[in-house]
């Protein structure tokens, strides 16, 4: 998929693991987005309906399971993390021959015991419900550097800060500055995909520096932002 494609809302009769073998790709359903770079794959269960977003050159692999077979009794979309071992079956077995041989079979089970084995991420951006919450999360989609506390930026809406602190917690299950940090990340890897410079990146997203910018994305990832940018590795 070119960068900046998307495939409109659908829903399958199977789960699927979505994985971007290059680029970053983000999955968004009524109730949130979730963004997954080259070290996370994405659950999405069957029945689910969904779109997909491509940022960066976007090299696209998708797993079918059966409705009926969820390894991973997960019954919403979640973002897993793809080691080295992981990474390189998923490519395998999206490329190789789509028949029922016996090899295709056993690389199918080392690959689900490797999801199964895959500690699950944070790295969703939930969808706000109530009216001043959508407003507050409207401005800071669009101007991710928007440092303003929640109380400046209540005034703008109409809420107090005491209001917007509990729609934050009841509707998206997060704190403001928790969510704010997820909105900056997600932005930040879109940006890298699309081979911004890191410096660049740390303040587009409201970093103080590209150094503090560096140490949120190795706590979350493990790895520094470099890592995403095409030209790396």
């Amino acid at each position: 998929m070119a960068s900046g494609a998307a495939i409109d809302a659908h829903r399958h009769d199977d789960h699927q693991i979505v994985y971007a073998g290059r680029g970053v790709l983000a999955v968004t359903t009524s109730t949130g987005t979730w963004i997954a770079p080259g070290t996370r794959a994405i659950w999405v269960p069957a029945g689910t309906a969904h779109a997909h977003q491509a940022h960066g050159e976007l090299e696209l692999h998708l797993v079918g399971l059966a409705a009926s077979d969820n390894p991973l009794g997960l019954d919403e979309p979640t973002v897993l993390a793809v080691g080295p071992l992981l990474r390189e079956l998923l490519l395998a077995y999206t490329r190789a021959p789509h028949d029922d041989s016996p090899e295709r079979g056993r690389l199918r089970a080392v690959l689900l015991d490797q999801l199964r084995a895959s500690p699950q991420q944070p790295l969703r951006l939930p969808a706000p419900t109530a009216p001043a919450l959508t407003a507050v999360c409207e401005i800071l989609r669009a101007d991710p550097a928007d440092g303003r506390t929640l109380a400046a930026l209540g005034r703008e809406v109409g809420a107090s800060d005491r209001t917007l602190s509990r729609h934050f917690k009841a509707d998206l299950g997060m704190t403001f500055p928790q969510w704010r940090t997820q909105l900056r990340l997600y932005h930040a890897l879109i940006l890298l995909a699309e081979d911004h410079p890191v410096t660049t990146v740390a303040h587009r997203c409201g970093w103080s520096s590209a150094s503090a910018f560096i140490d949120v994305f190795r706590r979350t990832f493990g790895h520094t932002p470099g890592t995403h940018q095409p030209g790396a590795g």
